[in-house]
């Protein structure tokens, strides 16, 4: 069963209604007594990744969340959050990835924020990516990216700029796209999460 963590800063009907059309079991996560009900986690997300760590911290749940040895997908801000620091609030996250989360600078071709479908390259065997094609369709909204890294990029996209998709490390893992409102890949993610 999927634990959803709810810190106050993610929009959750996309994601919850995702999880019940594939008949995943789920429930929502508000204090550390919560926590041990669950198989795995999702770290949801929308808006500032400054003001989302600050609810994050809040919620008292980083401790827990840092030290979690069970699965755990952070999806958008969610996975921005796994980062160690964001441009966006000049805010340290939780730096469970070594990598920073920074601005697009934008051009007249690459608008800001990065709205809409682009294609999505994993870059390294993973259960995650699982019977997803090479160049599938993703559903990005951001002003924000986590940077490119050899050791921790799991998937990558292309934007004007090369940036991490997707990143993992250990049980950790983010997607930067919102796979609830990805189609057919987007579905098949999630249920290949709920099996990892």
């Amino acid at each position: 069963m999927i634990g959803i963590i709810r810190y106050g800063a993610g929009n959750i009907f996309s994601l919850t209604a995702a999880l019940e059309r594939l008949d995943i079991s789920y429930g929502m996560v508000h204090s550390e007594a919560d926590l041990g009900q669950f198989d795995r986690y999702i770290i949801p997300g929308v808006g500032h990744a400054g003001a989302a760590m600050d609810k994050l911290q809040k919620s008292g749940l980083v401790p827990s969340i840092k030290a979690q040895q069970k699965p755990t997908l952070g999806i958008c801000v969610g996975m921005q959050l796994l980062t160690a620091y964001s441009e966006e609030g000049d805010a340290n996250m939780l730096g469970l990835f070594p990598v920073k989360t920074l601005k697009f600078a934008g051009s007249p071709d690459h608008k800001v924020p990065h709205t809409g479908w682009n294609k999505v390259f994993a870059e390294r065997d993973n259960p995650l990516f699982k019977d997803i094609p090479a160049g599938s369709h993703f559903y990005f909204v951001h002003s924000y990216f986590i940077e490119y890294d050899d050791v921790y990029t799991l998937a990558a996209t292309d934007y004007g700029i090369k940036f991490s998709a997707s990143i993992w490390r250990d049980n950790f893992y983010g997607v930067q796209f919102h796979p609830e409102k990805s189609g057919q890949y987007g579905e098949t993610l999630l249920k290949n999460f709920s099996k990892i």
